[in-house]
């Protein structure tokens, strides 16, 4: 049997189990994404490739198109991974996202020196990044309906991060990033990406960032809210004054990687740097090794159901809401411990999560 066929046969399958799909419930509504991984992108996930192409109608990518994989060393880029996770969004016909152009993580250390190992100077950094962003972007041009264009430039108090960046560049390193992904692909929405945006402060500072992109010229299309969320936070009321606080601002919002941990916090307040997560990893009680107890699985569900009556009431101002994984098995938060952040179980099953989801669509 054909792959194709197989695949279409699992996904039938996939969808049969459910009763319903997600893209069909928000048809009309916003696009419901997933990040996906390269067992994935490459057809080789019996479990999770039926459930993609049942329930999801945009894609984003977990590393592949990262400058730690994309562009390796100074003298070579590596497209491959990027061109088969591109081609497996146009082959299922869904609204491709690149995730990200100029973050301050799994950028490899030589991007910031020179050769002999020194800091560049502001106008060679400029330059790679320049080069960087027109050879990523413009391999994709047409392709790709819209990039992350910079990820997390922002301190929990809403002041800009001392990357190497912000550091060697300066401050207008954002207006230079967005400005050369512009002239890369005229087509292709921009956004700015950042997690915590729901808490006060830090929303401060991106609507301050948003303001002064806008008024250098930049066409950003949306905010991206990752919403790396608890059972407690944020609370309906902070997701609904985010969202408005941004929509007022002329620019959509998306969701852009939505799980729900589960587990008892092992850092202080609501980070999702990568590095703090990193650092706390394996830390602190790991009480759900065997399965989430029946009262967490419906608090998750609650929660998730919160959430999404408040996406939809704001359906007007919300283009995407993308989950960061299919399954429990493949989210990042699995970091020695057992976590089920998403709506799928470690099987592939839907959980009591899927279906307060869909029922949140109600009538449309």
């Amino acid at each position: 049997m054909k792959p194709v066929v197989w695949l279409a046969l699992l996904a039938a399958a996939a969808q049969a189990q459910t009763g319903a799909a997600l893209k069909d419930a928000f048809q009309g509504i916003f696009r419901i994404g997933v990040a996906v991984n390269p067992s994935q992108f490459e057809e080789r996930d019996q479990r999770g490739d039926p459930i993609i192409s049942a329930q999801f109608n945009s894609i984003s990518p977990e590393n592949v198109l990262k400058w730690e994989v994309v562009h390796p060393r100074a003298d070579a880029y590596d497209f491959d991974p990027g061109d088969r996770y591109v081609a497996f969004g146009e082959k299922n016909k869904m609204f491709i996202i690149g995730h990200c152009l100029v973050w301050h993580s799994q950028v490899p250390r030589w991007v910031f020196q020179d050769e002999k190992g020194l800091p560049l100077t502001r106008d060679a950094l400029l330059e790679r990044m320049h080069d960087h962003i027109r050879r990523v972007v413009g391999r994709y041009k047409g392709r790709i309906g819209g990039w992350d264009v910079v990820n997390e430039a922002l301190n929990e108090d809403g002041s800009l991060r001392k990357s190497p960046w912000y550091n060697i560049i300066g401050e207008d390193y954002l207006v230079k990033a967005f400005q050369f992904a512009h002239e890369a692909d005229p087509k292709a929405e921009l956004y700015y990406n950042d997690y915590s945006l729901e808490n006060e402060p830090k929303r401060k500072g991106a609507l301050e960032l948003i303001r002064k992109l806008k008024a250098a010229g930049i066409p950003v299309a949306a905010v991206g809210l990752q919403g790396h969320d608890t059972l407690d936070w944020p609370t309906a009321q902070q997701q609904s004054d985010t969202i408005e606080a941004f929509a007022a601002l002329g620019i959509k919002v998306n969701i852009t990687e939505l799980d729900i941990d589960v587990l008892p916090r092992t850092q202080a307040g609501n980070s999702a740097d990568v590095a703090a997560v990193a650092a706390a990893s394996g830390r602190g009680p790991n009480p759900y090794v065997h399965g989430l107890p029946d009262e967490v699985q419906q608090a998750l569900a609650k929660k998730y159901a919160e959430l999404f009556a408040v996406f939809v009431a704001h359906r007007a101002s919300i283009t995407r809401v993308t989950f960061w994984g299919v399954t429990d098995g493949d989210s990042w938060l699995n970091r020695g411990r057992a976590n089920y952040p998403l709506l799928f179980d470690r099987q592939g099953k839907p959980k009591p999560a899927f279906d307060a989801v869909i029922k949140t669509a109600g009538g449309k």
